[in-house]
């Protein structure tokens, strides 16, 4: 993997880049849709690659690990060659869903203990099985395994975690660098900055991380409850140790003005299931604002979802129409409003990308921020 930092903004931390993978080029910053079980819910991979023009999707190593399972993946070819995604690729280390189990796990020094939320089996992640197991489903950016604390949490617990992720990441990365990918094409592992909300142990945490020398780095544990000024405050201290000229991924954000403040905070890559989610719960995000699908506004509204779009939906269906199918439940309704979602996600980074080449992201951010929040 390489990456090329293109501009940087003159009022801002904001930078405009370019990420070479060997599934092809991801230009940042950009935001990546998630698809947990090798499937971004309600969309064709055509769809992505063609309309939505989705860049890099995600995978999530617990719930591959346990469905389809490691031998099917192995068998397949990968995850590339199980879904017929053809461009680049990035899983998760299950280190957040262990976070999300925290009644069936338990975590040691060796690894973490789960049941499955299927069947109640039982299991062991280590930083060498999640090594081993991403190698397996073949993705291009693969994720350190870590220890993503709740919050509000507790300095001694956020402090002895963030060491601990810190020996879990030295383990990974030996055996990371002691194996091989399998299918013939290069994968790369970031690691991933821990701490809670503490700016002292983000600062060690940042340093720590930067001092591993990996292709990229991640910022992980923000986004799960705290206050977004806390966020924004850890991003920012973080993003001043990261080196420049390696990628920042903030893990698990955001809503679109959470994702344009940190942009102009330095980070470049961002995931999260907030558009697909709430799609399928009839919220759209929009140029606009904020739209609530199901309210009686909308009933007799036969205007376009979203003026100015070259989405086939947006172009096509009107928010009656959609209103009519979220109420009904009809599937149409979900794949409607997700494709929508999914595609206003990627005009934003692209037009962020734009005016940070133009010169004018500052100006244009904050513009955006106040349109963003409005409820329509």
């Amino acid at each position: 993997m390489k990456f090329k930092l293109e501009v940087e903004d003159k009022n801002s931390k904001a930078r405009a880049g370019e990420i070479t993978t060997d599934h092809g080029v991801i230009k940042t910053p950009i935001f990546m849709p998630v698809g947990t079980a090798g499937s971004v819910k309600a969309v064709h991979q055509h769809e992505l690659a063609n309309e939505i023009k989705a860049q890099i999707i995600l995978g999530n190593t617990y719930h591959l690990y346990l469905r389809p399972g490691l031998e099917t993946l192995k068998l397949a070819g990968g995850l590339h060659k199980f879904n017929g995604w053809k461009g680049p690729l990035l899983t998760d280390s299950g280190g957040y869903q262990v976070y999300s189990l925290s009644g069936v796990r338990k975590i040691k020094e060796e690894g973490v203990t789960f049941r499955s939320h299927i069947d109640g089996s039982k299991h062991l992640f280590t930083p060498e099985s999640v090594m081993d197991t991403q190698r397996i489903i073949g993705a291009d950016i693969i994720m350190a395994f870590d220890e993503c604390t709740p919050y509000p949490c507790e300095y001694g617990y956020a402090r002895r975690s963030m060491e601990m992720t810190h020996r879990w990441l030295k383990r990974c990365c030996e055996q990371f660098d002691t194996t091989e990918p399998i299918y013939g094409y290069n994968q790369t592992l970031f690691p991933i900055v821990q701490g809670s909300v503490y700016k002292d142990l983000r600062k060690q945490s940042a340093e720590v991380i930067a001092s591993f020398e990996r292709e990229g780095n991640a910022i992980g544990g923000l986004s799960v409850g705290e206050p977004a000024e806390d966020m924004y405050e850890m991003t920012d201290i973080v993003c001043d140790i990261l080196p420049k000229e390696k990628p920042r991924y903030l893990m698990g954000v955001g809503t679109p003005i959470n994702l344009l403040e940190n942009i102009a905070l330095g980070i470049d890559m961002f995931d999260c299931v907030m558009p697909t989610r709430n799609a399928r719960n009839g919220m759209l995000f929009t140029k606009n604002g904020i739209i609530n699908i199901r309210n009686e506004r909308w009933k007799n509204d036969f205007s376009a979802i979203e003026e100015e779009s070259d989405l086939y939906a947006d172009r096509n269906y009107t928010k009656a129409y959609l209103r009519h199918l979220t109420h009904s439940k009809e599937i149409l309704g979900a794949q409607i409003a997700t494709l929508h979602n999914l595609n206003f996600y990627l005009w934003l980074m692209n037009e962020a990308r734009e005016k940070i080449i133009e010169g004018e992201f500052t100006e244009w951010k904050n513009k955006m921020v106040i349109q963003l929040a409005q409820r329509l």
